[in-house]
Formats: C-alpha cells, sequence, structure tokens
C-alpha cells in the first residue's frame, strides 16, 4: 500500500459528516439501552479472542461508548485501541475501559498518510462503522484497514443489510444518515479490498426503540491477504 493519502482515492472526495457525530453525542449511554442485545458482536469479538495470541493489538474503528467489544477485548488480555467520531462516545468508552486507548477522529484520518498515525494492529473491528459512510467511501475505509492491519491480521465487521446510499433515517430521537448493501454485494467489496472471508453470521434484530426498524444485521470475519 502507498504512503500517500491520495493513492486510496480520498483527495477527489469531499467528505460530509453533517450531523453524524453530533447526533451520537445526543444519544450517548441510550445507545446501550436501545440496543440490548448484542449476541453478533459479542460472538466475533469470542471469535478474535480465540484466534489471537496473548498480548494482541486490536483496533476498535466506531467503537461507541467501549461496550461490549472494547471491554470483552481489553478484558482478554489485548492492547486495545478505539476511535469514534462522537466526543461524547469516546468519553464513555474511557469511563467503561479505562485500560484502553481511545481517540475522537475520523475513520479517514487514519488512511495511509492521513493526520492520525496510530501504527499497526494484529486486529480490526467494525461493529456498524461503515454503514456510516457513504458507499463512495467504504472501499477506501476497508483499504485502510488493510493498510492498519499485519499480513494475515484479523477484520471483523458487521453491516445491516439494506440496498441504501446515504440515506437519511430516524434514529433514537436524532437523524442519521447510512449506507448499505445486500449480502452478496458486501462480500464483494469486502474481498475485493484484499480480504478472505473466513465465516459469516446474520441475525434478525429489533431494536427496543419504537424509531428503529427490524433489521438484519450480517457478520463478516476476514483475514488479511498479504
Amino acid at each position: 500500500m502507498s504512503n500517500s493519502a491520495d493513492k486510496l482515492g480520498y483527495g477527489s472526495l469531499q467528505l460530509d459528516r453533517t450531523g453524524q457525530a453530533e447526533a451520537f453525542d445526543a444519544i450517548g449511554d441510550r445507545y446501550d439501552e436501545a440496543f440490548p442485545h448484542k449476541e453478533g458482536q459479542v460472538a466475533s469479538a469470542e471469535w478474535l479472542i480465540r484466534s489471537l495470541s496473548a498480548g494482541s493489538r486490536v483496533l476498535d474503528l466506531g467503537c461507541g461508548t467501549g461496550v461490549p467489544t472494547a471491554q470483552q477485548l481489553a478484558e482478554a488480555g489485548f492492547e486495545v485501541v478505539g476511535v469514534d467520531l462522537s466526543d461524547r462516545m469516546v468519553a464513555l468508552a474511557h469511563e467503561n475501559v479505562p485500560t484502553g486507548g481511545f481517540h475522537q477522529a475520523d475513520i479517514a484520518d487514519l488512511r495511509p498518510g492521513g493526520p492520525l498515525d496510530l501504527g499497526g494492529f494484529d486486529a480490526v473491528t467494525a461493529f456498524f462503522a461503515l454503514l456510516m459512510l457513504p458507499r463512495a467511501e467504504i472501499p477506501l475505509a476497508l483499504e485502510t484497514v488493510h493498510h492498519l492491519l499485519v499480513p494475515g491480521g484479523l477484520f471483523t465487521l458487521s453491516m445491516v443489510e439494506a440496498d441504501v446510499d446515504d440515506f437519511s433515517i430516524p434514529f433514537i430521537g436524532s437523524t442519521i444518515r447510512v449506507s448499505g448493501y445486500l449480502r452478496e454485494e458486501l462480500r464483494e467489496v469486502v474481498e475485493a479490498t484484499g480480504f478472505e472471508i473466513v465465516e459469516e453470521s446474520s441475525y434478525t434484530y429489533a431494536p427496543a426503540t419504537a424509531d428503529v426498524p427490524p433489521e438484519v444485521q450480517i457478520f463478516l470475519r476476514c483475514r488479511r491477504r498479504a
């Protein structure tokens, strides 16, 4: 991978995060109340815990409150680093996982040559983080993850199955913009950016809040190709 930021195509994009961080600042710890059951997320983190060596370094993209993923990984003895666009979420993650290192930043900040250099990682998680991006950016974010991982490193992600691009939805009293793919297209996008899909699972999920409709959540467990 090149060290040029423009090599990944970010240089030609206007990044629009209007309202995204503010929505999650307002939601705060109500997020965990609205999504109390995270079986798929917990299972994917358990896969990492089984697969990684003790002391491995793991990046949690879109870490939210730190619960459950960063907390799970830290309790397993890993070095955990988290990134989230929302200042409020980062503050909650610090409270919930005091041994972790958390940063208020955009995924794009981590691109090769970007403003935030966190070093390399043995594994990366991105649970519902990529769906906050327009489709044009999702392959770039996946290439950024590829760049952050050591060869053979592990990557687990989740998306909501939906054929939408930068689509506004009501969300726990706020409005956010989300993107998604149908299952086969999601697989194609992930594989095209240098990952082997090792395992896949899906869950039908009904959030505990009236303004978020039921959804199908897709979880992919991947390995970085060299």
